[in-house]
């Protein structure tokens, strides 16, 4: 008699539901539902969309405040049960609905603090421009960031490479009254950063985050003093840079509202949009991209491969203060025509979320500062429109959106593996 069994088994799958972004969906439509909904304000928010356009004009557009709030406060709420209802399943909450939920965040609080504030019109292009204006330094820096740990070196030290990037740039374009002198003072500036950083970090094995704020703490100290011991005895010799030029592209520059943003900017901007597609290429397309990610990823199979793990670094880490320097030109060559002690203000910092926030990717690392630098347009712009929010709340809220966007909204994100951990051959 032959028995037969059944050997066949059910393989169960193991479903990881991450519920932290519908959590936050669902708490920021709650508070969206008292404040842009309940509490809208009944005025009619207009944005102006034809400044900068010469040959013609487009109608300003014109919103009123309570009803899209309501709008905003639906889609939200919608969306947040989709997402609920998606993790429940198992499944990814599709990308292009966690865009719609930002947006529709983002542009209801718009709505609801113009509303709210004396004067309810808006020019959309003044905005924007400002917002990639200010987002400059941050994109700069996060690129150097960028350059740096995809090497496998931890770079905490862009706030110093902007900042005395700022300075050098300052005091060469006032002595010599060009602003490209300046520039390249800058470059270098970010490269003598760059070099303390990678001598201590890479040749004498230093902890690389200790050595990133002890640079920090250091620049922060010469620079001050060096401003009012020397810039301040003759500021208008050695504290007064021209300002790098400014030029619209034709044609370009008169596409309805992102023309004048994009196209009528700094030579800085446009040098900053060939700086994020060189790195995008460079890292994604040439031997040398796949040696720097084998490097921060496998640094010893790349060393049995026959690439020098610690030349590579230290090369890539001076590139960095290269890239990291022309943010720090920034402030005294397009902001301001001089130098202040501690004028980078933390963006060096916020850089370096950005980079975390962007998922260490060329083009992520751009779109979070270009987040952040919104944040600071913002602040400028509701103080001038005199809002009722507290000028303390909005001094804060670039500092904020940093916290937030790092610990709570980047989801699950892992940087290079080999990352601030230091290389010994053999």
């Amino acid at each position: 008699m032959s028995v037969a069994l059944d050997t066949s088994r059910t393989e169960e799958t193991a479903v990881v539901r991450r519920w932290k972004n519908p959590i936050i969906y669902a708490v920021l439509a709650a508070l969206s539902f008292f404040l842009i909904g309940l509490n809208a304000p009944d005025k009619t928010v207009v944005f102006r969309l034809s400044d900068g356009l010469k040959n013609f004009s487009i109608p300003d557009l014109s919103l009123n405040a309570g009803v899209y709030g309501w709008i905003s406060v639906v889609a939200m709420a919608a969306i947040a049960a989709f997402a609920f209802i998606t993790m429940n399943k198992g499944r990814e909450i599709p990308r292009g609905l966690q865009g719609l939920f930002w947006f529709f965040f983002i542009t209801g609080m718009l709505v609801w603090v113009i509303g709210a504030a004396r004067s309810s019109e808006l020019s959309l292009v003044t905005l924007l421009t400002g917002a990639l204006t200010l987002s400059i330094p941050m994109i700069f820096g996060s690129l150097g960031g960028l350059l740096c740990e995809r090497s496998g070196i931890v770079n905490i030290a862009i706030e110093a490479q902007l900042l005395l990037g700022a300075f050098t740039a300052a005091l060469a374009a006032s002595m010599t009254g060009s602003p490209w002198v300046g520039l390249l003072a800058a470059m270098i500036g970010g490269v003598l950063v760059s070099l303390i950083l990678a001598v201590f970090a890479i040749k004498y094995l230093v902890d690389q985050t200790i050595v990133g704020v002890v640079v920090n703490v250091l620049v922060a100290g010469l620079t001050g003093f060096l401003y009012s011991r020397v810039l301040q005895a003759d500021p208008a010799h050695l504290n007064s840079a021209p300002k790098l030029p400014t030029f619209e592209i034709p044609v370009l520059s008169q596409i309805p509202v992102i023309g004048p943003v994009l196209f009528n900017q700094s030579v800085l901007v446009y040098i900053m949009y060939i700086t994020v597609a060189l790195i995008w290429f460079a890292l994604n397309k040439t031997k040398w991209g796949l040696r720097t990610r084998a490097v921060g990823e496998h640094p010893k199979a790349a060393d049995t491969l026959g690439i020098n793990v610690n030349r590579l670094r230290f090369t890539n880490v001076l590139l960095a203060g290269v890239v990291a320097g022309m943010g720090g030109a920034f402030f005294t060559l397009v902001s301001v025509s001089s130098f202040n002690a501690n004028m980078t203000a933390g963006q060096g910092y916020i850089a370096l979320a950005a980079l975390i926030f962007g998922r260490w990717k060329p083009f992520g690392a751009l779109f979070a500062s270009l987040l952040f630098g919104f944040t600071l347009q913002l602040n400028f712009v509701l103080s001038l429109l005199g809002t009722s929010v507290p000028t303390e709340l909005l001094a804060m809220l670039p500092y904020l959106v940093t916290i937030f966007a790092v610990a709570g909204l980047v989801g699950v994100s892992r940087g290079p593996a080999a990352s601030g951990k230091p290389y010994i051959k053999g």
